[in-house]
């Protein structure tokens, strides 16, 4: 956990190595997977910390008030794959909108998950439906 007055940035290199230990110890290898993140996170230093987890960086470049592309090699950036992150980040707005969810009523573990797998289904239908 961060501090609400700091980015959510210095997380990155702990949440990397976390997640290289669950799956080291599940027994998953995340070499070449894609690592999907939002232009705030585009700085070397995460680029660096990804390639360094095996992972590729799929960042849309942070133009930071640049008037001309920067120098250098191209960045690794792949549209149709950042493309779903919009379904992901839809899907987690909509689930706001469920305040038993939100609020957590539900004391029992099994209940909770019911209800969000409930809230997914309708989530998803809406979307498939074009409600």
């Amino acid at each position: 956990m961060a501090p609400v007055n700091e980015t959510d940035m210095i997380l990155l290199p702990q949440g990397l190595k976390a997640l290289k230990q669950v799956t080291k110890q599940v027994g998953l290898d995340l070499r070449g997977a894609y690592l999907n993140l939002d232009g705030g996170f585009d700085s070397t230093h995460n680029r660096k910390c990804m390639f360094n987890a095996g992972l590729i960086p799929n960042i849309p470049e942070n133009r930071r008030n640049r008037k001309r592309p920067k120098r250098g090699r191209k960045r690794l950036f792949n549209a149709a794959i950042h493309a779903l992150r919009v379904h992901v980040e839809r899907t987690f707005a909509w689930e706001d909108k469920f305040k038993r969810l939100l609020l957590r009523f539900e004391r029992i573990q099994q209940r909770h998950y019911g209800m969000k797998l409930l809230a997914y289904v309708l989530i998803n239908l809406r979307a498939f439906c074009g409600v």
